[in-house]
């Protein structure tokens, strides 16, 4: 007999279970009391929270340390203003000083473009107007001149726009002597050297005479002769370039704005309230159970699915079995 006609005539002998012993197992299980369901209930939710959110507080409190302090930044001390008199002629004084050492000393054997620029806070529109009639006295005692003035002092706020051409080798001093007309807001300083492009300047031209000879020794023809009337018109322009160059880094910009602005506030200091810590452990907290919720969620609901995958199947290999003849 092989293995197969073996188990083949094993599985048909296979006992069968009385149907006395089967109605026996049947009563037993409708008489036994139904397992309780485990649920998910609020007390055994706070079993877990509760050390959870206990835990997030103290470290929020002990990383956090203590009651914060936030101070606002302070400005420095040419944008403050003191109420009295005083105190206002103490900036004055104090500015020349200041600025003489932010402005550079120009050059005295290289041309340069020197441009200057100051800011000036006034305490009201009547002062802008005696501000202005100083700063023009000023810049004519220095041999310079207004390049253009536009001045706002009716009403409040008022405001005045200040161009000043001043001789280069005295913009230290008009520098100087302009920033004690008010409180110094921001200084401005921007030098350009100009030897540079004039020597490149005197090189094209001396190129060009050179040409313009050549052209000279020449037979003067018609073609010659326009080109020498181009050479020399090309020459001339450039050294009215070079002239007008050299006059204007013979003066210095200087540019002078005065306003009237509103001195800023004085540093405010924020203090927190002994419960301010409490208000920072349940913000953490509420952020802490956000992402509890957020990542755990999904993880719960997958396993939730398959613990009820599970019991589904195991009933019915429970019910499959009882039903068996």
């Amino acid at each position: 007999m092989s293995q197969r006609d073996l188990a083949a005539v094993l599985r048909a002998a296979r006992p069968a279970a009385p149907p006395e012993l089967r109605e026996r197992v049947r009563l037993i299980v409708a008489a036994a009391p139904a397992a309780p369901r485990r649920r998910l209930t609020w007390r055994r939710a706070a079993l877990v929270l509760v050390p959870v959110a206990a835990t997030l507080a103290a470290a929020v409190v002990l990383t956090r340390g203590g009651t914060e302090q936030h101070w606002t930044a302070t400005p420095p001390p040419a944008l403050q203003r003191s109420a009295g008199e005083g105190a206002v002629a103490a900036e004055h004084a104090l500015a020349p000083a200041r600025t003489g050492a932010a402005v550079p000393a120009p050059s005295p054997t290289r041309p340069q473009r020197y441009a200057a620029s100051l800011e000036l806070r006034e305490r009201s529109a009547a002062a802008i107007s005696a501000a202005t009639k100083r700063a023009i006295r000023i810049a004519a005692s220095l041999a310079g001149y207004p390049l253009r003035l536009t001045v706002h002092a009716v009403g409040s706020p008022g405001s005045a726009d200040l161009v000043f051409r001043v001789p280069r080798v005295h913009v230290q001093d008009a520098v100087r002597r302009l920033s004690a007309l008010g409180t110094v807001v921001s200084e401005d300083v921007s030098v350009e050297d100009l030897q540079p492009q004039l020597n490149a300047t005197n090189d094209l031209i001396a190129r060009l005479q050179r040409q313009l000879a050549a052209l000279r020794a020449q037979t003067q023809t018609t073609l010659v002769q326009r080109q020498v009337a181009a050479l020399t018109a090309r020459i001339e322009r450039l050294q009215r370039s070079e002239a007008t160059t050299l006059r204007a880094a013979h003066f210095a910009t200087v540019e002078l704005q005065l306003t009237t602005g509103s001195p800023p506030p004085p540093p405010v200091r924020h203090a927190h309230g002994p419960l301010h810590g409490l208000g920072i452990a349940f913000h953490w907290l509420w952020v802490g159970a956000v992402y509890v919720l957020a990542l755990g969620a999904p993880l719960a609901a997958i396993g939730l699915a398959f613990w009820l995958a599970v019991r589904a199947l195991r009933r019915r290999r429970e019910d499959a079995l009882l039903s068996r003849p």
